[in-house]
């Protein structure tokens, strides 16, 4: 199936230009696109994810340690595991930002 499109509209219809389009263009060559809008980096919301993140790890180190029988071990290495979570988090809300 072809179709007939115009390519630039004229003030004169005999200076019209027109292009053959396959059905098979239309259907992968689709219309334009509005690009997407990204999403601004706010530092305040980054520090606040990252504190949030880290404390809430170091809450859970504390809780394992203190069931195991030693909450400032726990806390040491919820702030070890807590530190690299934290920053990939961030990195992962704000990849696209910058």
């Amino acid at each position: 199936m072809v179709t007939v499109c115009e390519i630039r509209p004229t003030k004169f219809p005999v200076f019209r230009l027109y292009k053959l389009v396959f059905a098979v263009t239309k259907l992968v060559c689709s219309g334009r696109m509005e690009p997407t809008t990204r999403r601004p980096f706010q530092p305040a919301g980054a520090g606040g994810l990252l504190l949030g993140v880290l404390l809430a790890a170091i809450a859970v180190g504390v809780l394992i340690g203190w069931a195991a029988g030693g909450a400032g071990i726990g806390a040491l290495i919820g702030a070890v595991v807590g530190i690299p979570l934290a920053v990939f988090s961030v990195y992962r809300r704000y990849r696209g930002a910058i």
